[in-house]
Formats: structure tokens, C-alpha cells, sequence
């Protein structure tokens, strides 16, 4: 099994594939990229679960580019988490950002800050959430993909990873469309996830 760390490349790009030629296999880099956006849509339903974002937070999150972030929390993470990539980022009512990262070494970090950009805290439980190792999809359990044959009528099976708490989450091309899927530890179906923004890179 290849480390996240390893992938950063991975899933926004299977957004932009969906449309190839059927029975067209996915290049690496496309891989890459693909993966790169299960990375997100983990790291985005981290945070929404997270008990210190269900603790402080105030209704729904709205996501927001990285680059509508106020200076002070680019800097603050910058500066207390050098080499680190901006994963999701979300306000909620109140104006209070939540963002999650994934540091050069790997790691991941969900971080909350106030609204006028303070740092508050790191998010409790998005560790175990939102790092992902790539498995092959050989070694989905048979109750997921008994699911997806079921439910997701000539779905093509893309991608999949598994998290520190042992959930699934696997990319699926159906109907020239990309759905990521989130599977319970046990295999049993929990929810489609959204699509997570196209985010650029900072330097």
C-alpha cells in the first residue's frame, strides 16, 4: 500500500476524465490526480464531523477557495506548518474557518480559527478521518462492492483508500460521471460524498 504522502497528485483530475473513451484506463499521473481528490473529500468530511467543529461551529459550513481565505490564516499556516497543502477550507454562519491540511510529511491537521483569521485549535478527531492509504481495489470487501453493483447500475470501480478508523472510500465512474463513495469500517454503505472545489496550489 502507497502512503498519501506518496500520492498528493491523485483525484481532481478524474473530474476531467470521466468524459475518455470507455475502457480507456487511467494514466498515472491521472491516478494521481484522482486520488488527490478522495484525499479531499476525506479530508472535507473530517472536519464536518469533527466534535470541535460540531462543538464550536454554528450550522452549515460553506466551503471556500483557498484563495478567499483571509491573509492571517494563510500566514498563521505557513508559518506553524511550513511546506503544508490546504486540503478544504469552510466558514461557517458565524464567520468562524475551519481548514484542513496536509503537512509535507504526510500527516494531516484540521485546524479551526475565529473569524477575523486568530488560530483557535487543532480538530480533535480529523486525524484518523482524513489520512488515507490507497488500496487496491481487489481488496475492497465483498460487501462493497456487492453495494456498488447493486446501486450503481455499470459503475466502473476507479479508486479506493482506507482511513485510520478503518472506513472505505472509493471513487466510481458511472454514467461518465465520478461519485466518491464512503463505506462504513464494517463495509456497509454510509453516504455519497460531494465534490470537493478545485483548489490551486499556493506557493
Amino acid at each position: 500500500m502507497k502512503k498519501v504522502s506518496l500520492l498528493l497528485m491523485v483525484l481532481i483530475g478524474i473530474w476531467f476524465t470521466a468524459c475518455q473513451k470507455s475502457g480507456e484506463s487511467l494514466s498515472p499521473e491521472t491516478e494521481a490526480s484522482d486520488f488527490e481528490s478522495v484525499v479531499e473529500s476525506a479530508a472535507r468530511y473530517a472536519v464536518l464531523t469533527d466534535s470541535v467543529t460540531l462543538g464550536r461551529c454554528k450550522g452549515k459550513l460553506t466551503e471556500v477557495a483557498t484563495e478567499d481565505l483571509p491573509a492571517m490564516v494563510t500566514t498563521y499556516i505557513d508559518s506553524a506548518y511550513a511546506g503544508s497543502e490546504i486540503k478544504y477550507a469552510a466558514k461557517d454562519q458565524s464567520g468562524k474557518i475551519v481548514v484542513a491540511v496536509t503537512l509535507a510529511d504526510g500527516s494531516v491537521k484540521g485546524l479551526l480559527f475565529d473569524a477575523d483569521g486568530t488560530f483557535k485549535a487543532e480538530l480533535k478527531q480529523h486525524v484518523p478521518k482524513a489520512k488515507l492509504t490507497k488500496i487496491e481495489v481487489s481488496a475492497l470487501p465483498s460487501n462493497v462492492t456487492t453495494y456498488i453493483t447493486a446501486n450503481y447500475t455499470g459503475a466502473e470501480i476507479k479508486l479506493a483508500g482506507t482511513n485510520d478508523a478503518g472506513e472505505y472510500y472509493v471513487a466510481i465512474l458511472v454514467d461518465k460521471k465520478v461519485k466518491i463513495l464512503l463505506f462504513n469500517a464494517g463495509g456497509s454503505f454510509n453516504k455519497e460524498l460531494e465534490k470537493p472545489i478545485r483548489r490551486h496550489k499556493r506557493h
